[in-house]
């Protein structure tokens, strides 16, 4: 493979994975990787093309799937209340409803524990604030 093909290969991975990114992340999304152009654009590159390029497009899940599972995750990490963000925005993106982000993050005290449950629920709170949602049934 020439140096070209490998050049156009990468941009079009990386134009693939901004339509994804942009479908799913919204505006939240490409701030993101904007913000990481004078650091470290290879790492934006990276998350573009490969992480969204390559594996949010997979059709093995539906894009809601996909979201309840990274929600899971970035609150059994903890310390990810910055992706919570993104990703909360972008589980609303994608059909998921408020109640159903909650109950999510509900879900997830069992496995990860209360206190990282409790900072994803107050991410969740904010972002819903923020577009002004608020879930039906806090609490039931």
């Amino acid at each position: 493979m020439s140096i070209n093909n490998s050049a156009k290969d990468r941009q079009e991975r990386f134009d693939h994975g901004m339509a994804v990114l942009s479908s799913i992340d919204g505006e939240s999304g490409e701030k993101v990787i904007d913000s990481l152009a004078d650091i470290s654009p290879e790492l934006g590159h990276q998350v573009v093309a490969w992480a969204f390029g390559e594996m949010y497009s997979r059709p093995q899940l539906a894009p809601r799937d996909r979201q309840l599972v990274t929600l899971g995750m970035l609150t059994a990490l903890g310390g990810c209340e910055p992706q919570l963000d993104v990703h909360i925005n972008a589980a609303l993106n994608v059909g998921l409803t408020p109640d159903e982000i909650v109950e999510a993050l509900l879900h997830a005290a069992v496995y990860c524990g209360m206190p990282k449950a409790l900072n994803a629920t107050f991410v969740a709170k904010r972002v819903f604030t923020d577009r002004g949602l608020l879930p039906g049934d806090l609490g039931q």
